[in-house]
């Protein structure tokens, strides 16, 4: 059981919050969870950790509010073989036109005096006008979800990347010993929240979009309270090498799926839309629409953590060039219908940020995601990875799903017993209806199912 000692700072630490003052009472009926999260470690078990989370690794930190601040030799070559979204030269244009409220953190890990981690961190304000109301249609269990975040009003530490879904948080040495960098990672996470208290206190911490099958991450993290949770699985389209172009796919497709792939098309022919690609000149030309355009699909989503600045995506297309891909559909009278986004990831490529008129009662989400194959193939990837959102229509594509999680802790110890109940709330992951869409046996990846803990 939790002390009424404990109980009490509980309470006297969180009182002016609305949303802590509420779940501490959770506390108190809730108490057993304590004992049964730490089911199997006995009094010395429990002691270590303890210590172990107030302990020093013996790694050094160069911390940043800008990874131009940080040597460029040591952050490159960390950050060589990771993503895009990692690179000094994207980072450069999140920082310019990062969202309104957000900070921007990063962080040259040092082991034996030499750098083993990058770190790229986002800290931010979480109220209630983030997370939408929720509708007659969804669960019970997301409708009590919603009761309880509802009432959050914390500033929270992310690493990773809110603009973006994936690993980007964290670059690894090829040769590191994870064992030893975790720990250290999870220092430089506290050593951010520390430093960061001028511009207010920070509750909860979350490593965004770990791969489901990381054991060493999780294996390192949970002496530091972190608790994993499971999120929607990335959709994710393989490439055949064959395929030089939009009609080698469509050949590969099955009938009657080729044949709904070229009816959409037909339709948006039939209503006299065309589809372009602009330049990045053309990009900052058309910024308000296609701002406008993000907007009417952004203002939907449960969630809205962050709102894009207009200028980032010009931005982002000036500053990757080739490498950056923007399609639009336009009306006959000139005027853009919907857009998207594809971005050179490595050898891969990202379906990245879309928008469409949403009043057209014509396919144009559909012609888009079609659109993302071609211009991904144009580039020579060897992959897609279209994100977490309408996971139909993409396994119709051919995609299928790789599982993510993510971690989070709070600051106050005993408050992670709250946070563990929390996350029993958090609704299961949605998944895909299985989809195979193509003619040959092994074309595309092979189904991956539902993402296992």
């Amino acid at each position: 059981m939790i002390s009424s000692t404990v109980l009490e700072r509980l309470r006297s630490s969180v009182r002016n919050s609305s949303f802590y003052a509420s779940l501490a009472r959770e506390t108190v009926r809730f108490s057993s969870s304590l004992a049964r999260g730490n089911a199997g470690l006995d009094a010395v078990q429990i002691g270590k950790r303890f210590r172990l989370r107030r302990t020093p690794t013996g790694a050094s930190y160069a911390i940043a509010d800008s990874a131009a601040m940080l040597h460029p030799e040591h952050w490159d070559a960390l950050t060589a073989s990771a993503s895009v979204f990692m690179s000094r030269r994207y980072l450069s244009v999140l920082e310019q036109h990062r969202p309104t409220g957000v900070r921007q953190h990063a962080v040259l890990v040092y082991l034996d005096n030499k750098p083993v981690a990058a770190l790229s961190a986002q800290s931010l304000h979480i109220c209630a006008d983030s997370i939408a109301r929720p509708n007659a249609s969804l669960r019970k269990r997301d409708v009590t979800l919603w009761q309880a975040l509802s009432k959050v009003d914390q500033r929270v530490l992310i690493c990773g990347n809110l603009l973006s879904w994936g690993n980007h948080g964290v670059a690894l040495a090829p040769d590191v010993q994870v064992e030893r960098v975790w720990p250290a990672i999870a220092e430089a996470l506290y050593r951010i929240r520390k430093a960061d208290r001028m511009f207010g206190a920070t509750g909860l911490v979350l490593i965004k979009d770990r791969a489901i099958d990381d054991a060493p991450c999780e294996a390192a993290l949970t002496p530091y309270s972190y608790r994993a949770f499971d999120t929607e699985p990335d959709m994710r389209l393989t490439l055949d090498p064959s395929w030089r172009s939009f009609e080698d796919y469509l050949g590969s497709l099955r009938k009657d799926y080729r044949k709904a792939i070229k009816n959409v098309d037909k339709e948006i022919r039939a209503a006299g839309l065309t589809i372009e690609r602009l330049s990045a000149d053309a990009v900052r030309r058309e910024q308000d629409a296609i701002h406008a355009l993000y907007l009417a699909v952004q203002s939907v989503q449960r969630f809205r953590l962050v709102t894009l600045a207009p200028s980032y995506l010009p931005a982002l297309a000036a500053a990757l060039g080739d490498a950056f891909v923007t399609t639009v559909l336009r009306t006959p009278e000139g005027k853009l219908a919907g857009f998207v986004t594809t971005v050179r990831d490595g050898g891969g490529a990202v379906g990245y940020f879309i928008g469409f008129d949403k009043q057209l009662d014509l396919p144009v989400y559909l012609r888009l995601l079609h659109a993302v194959i071609e211009d991904a193939l144009s580039l020579g990837a060897c992959s897609i990875s279209f994100g977490r959102t309408a996971l139909e229509p993409k396994a119709r594509l051919g995609c299928t799903p790789r599982g993510m999680q993510c971690y989070v802790r709070h600051r106050i110890d005993p408050m992670n017993v709250v946070v563990r109940r929390l996350l029993e709330l958090v609704p299961e992951p949605e998944l895909p209806p299985e989809r195979n869409p193509f003619k040959a046996e092994g074309q595309g990846a092979p189904w991956l199912g539902a993402p296992q803990r």
